[in-house]
């Protein structure tokens, strides 16, 4: 070998770290290119507002409240487990604060407390109904969904002699919660990217990341190697129920106003945004990362509707189709990956 050749390094050397196997093997990688073509249908039968702040707001701030839910119920996902009653934490939260600081006139901040407070009560209740009992976690959270539906709606009747709550709240919590930035962006879109980043730290860069991933593959081989598969399953719980929580308070400090019935659809939305996102149901694999992506693709699929020429009874339809197909590329292209193999040299 010359001097030449040694010094010069082959282009298959420089790149000798890149593989597209590797690439499309990534959880949101399939997410990315469904989001990509989300757009590209949109921009192509959609009106030039589709991009524009107002328009862009529109998905955003839909994006924003469902995805701080779905991060969670993403992570119970890759674990192995399931939480459906996020869809009575939603209103609960707004109840709480509403009723507390909007109905009694206490202050906020003992409001915004006791809604994220009874939260973590149900996040315990459920975490550990699931660890003690070993009954699936989708009837536990079943049950606690129309038990915490029944218990906002009998409160609110008892204690307010209505289903709709007013709250007026100070500057400072509006500041932070519930304000609408440019007259158009919700606040709560900040907290939603600063989650996203702790969770990629978290989930992608820490020990704990490695726990939740082991539980979904194989929980007992997980538990043997000295995970602390039970505490971290009821702390992911707690974690969901908080969620909902916040976001509930977020929208009743936003829109002055709490009612009983908000809610129910972050169930089955926040589910397909985290499958949309790469996450398996069966668990064990999934990203930060394709849970941010999929909760804007169906985020802008919902609403990027209104920006076509579209009949809107048809709207239900075109969301369905699109959003299957999301699923189906992602799917498709974690296959190719699963099977790709970089040719030998």
């Amino acid at each position: 070998m010359n001097s030449k050749t040694a010094s010069q390094p082959t282009a298959s050397a420089r790149f000798d770290g890149f593989s597209f196997g590797d690439l499309f093997r990534r959880p949101e990688a399939g997410a990315f290119l469904g989001l990509l073509g989300v757009f590209v249908f949109f921009l192509a039968f959609g009106s030039a507002d589709f991009l524009k702040p107002a328009g862009a707001a529109s998905w955003l701030n839909v994006a924003a409240n469902l995805g701080i839910v779905a991060f969670p119920i993403g992570l119970l996902m890759i674990a192995g487990e399931l939480d459906i009653s996020i869809g009575s934490m939603i209103p609960a939260g707004s109840m709480t604060v509403a009723i507390i600081s909007g109905y009694y006139g206490m202050p906020i901040w003992l409001g915004i407390a006791a809604s994220l407070g009874f939260g973590i009560v149900i996040g315990l209740i459920n975490g550990i109904l699931v660890v003690r009992t070993n009954v699936p976690s989708l009837i536990v959270t079943l049950g606690t969904l129309f038990a915490v539906a029944g218990l906002v709606l009998g409160l609110s009747v008892h204690l307010t002699g209505t289903t709709s709550v007013a709250l007026k709240a100070p500057e400072l919590a509006k500041f932070l919660f519930g304000q609408f930035v440019g007259n158009t962006f919700q606040v709560i879109i900040f907290w939603w990217l600063a989650l996203t980043a702790v969770y990629v730290y978290v989930i992608h860069y820490s020990p704990t990341g490695n726990w939740i991933f082991a539980m979904g593959g194989d929980r007992v081989s997980a538990r043997n190697a000295g995970i602390p598969t039970t505490k971290l399953t009821i702390a992911l719980f707690v974690l969901s129920s908080t969620s909902a929580a916040f976001v509930g308070t977020c929208q009743a400090i936003l829109f002055n106003s709490a009612q009983v019935s908000a809610g129910m659809s972050f169930i089955f939305n926040s589910i397909i945004s985290v499958v949309v996102g790469g996450v398996l149901l069966t668990g064990g694999f999934g990203s930060i990362i394709g849970i941010f992506f999929g909760t804007i693709t169906f985020a802008v699929v919902n609403q990027g509707i209104y920006f076509t020429s579209f009949d809107r009874n048809w709207s239900s339809l075109i969301i369905g189709v699109m959003l299957l197909l999301a699923v189906l590329m992602n799917n498709t292209f974690r296959s190719m990956a699963l099977s790709y193999s970089p040719k030998k040299k």
